[in-house]
């Protein structure tokens, strides 16, 4: 029966190992994208907030909602971002092409510490992997003002500390503007006491003093 039926519709032997595909259930950020295996992919505005389903395979990564494909995108290698521009509005087109120059012009108009703070921390081997941050950084000027961000960023720069976290941090703490403390002076050293085996300042005399007139025995009567 085997020779006779089925082996006719045996399809050929696979020569390439078994693709062995991962699942994920990822969530859609407010940046329209979503993360697999430390990459990025753009999704649908509309789904933004909501969980999806993921298979990713060696070439291609899929996305299903509730059930339903809403997305295929080519597989990319950790750190990486495949965005499509028609899954973003028109005032993220600017995120999704990686256009870093106008993002730091955009912290800039924030102030001129702002975009001093956003360049450094763009300052990286990837640096879109870091647009995020100056995002939450133009964040923090919306919420607690201009003025206070360019001051809390000022601060930082000067101590070299690079980190969004911490210009929040500040800002929630009002110490954007506190005036950095000065390093306390110190100790003056306590005066050394007379050693144990000491000799006297005399032994290191190099002359004598000479003696008075009438002290020596022998002397005029």
């Amino acid at each position: 029966m085997f020779a006779l039926e089925e082996a006719p519709r045996l399809a050929p032997a696979p020569t390439t190992p078994y693709d062995l595909p991962i699942y994920a259930n990822a969530k859609v950020h407010r940046d329209h994208h979503i993360e697999v295996a430390r990459a990025l992919y753009s999704i649908p505005g509309n789904l933004i907030g909501q969980r999806v389903d993921v298979r990713a395979d060696s070439a291609l990564v899929r996305v299903f909602c509730r059930g339903a494909l809403v997305k295929v995108h080519p597989r990319t290698a950790p750190g990486g971002r495949v965005t499509d521009p028609a899954d973003l509005p028109a005032e993220r087109t600017t995120y999704a092409m990686r256009d870093l120059d106008a993002l730091a012009r955009m912290a800039a108009k924030a102030g001129p510490a702002v975009g001093a703070y956003a360049i450094a921390v763009l300052d990286h081997p990837l640096p879109w992997t870091k647009m995020r941050q100056v995002y939450a950084l133009l964040g923090l000027v919306k919420r607690w003002g201009a003025q206070r961000v360019d001051a809390a960023c000022a601060r930082a720069l000067e101590a070299e500390a690079v980190s969004v976290g911490l210009i929040g941090r500040m800002l929630e703490k009002g110490a954007e503007s506190a005036p950095a403390k000065a390093p306390a002076p110190p100790p003056a050293p306590e005066p050394a006491g007379k050693a144990r085996f000491s000799r006297e300042d005399e032994h290191f005399a190099t002359t004598r003093p000479q003696a008075v007139a009438g002290d020596a025995t022998g002397g005029a009567a």
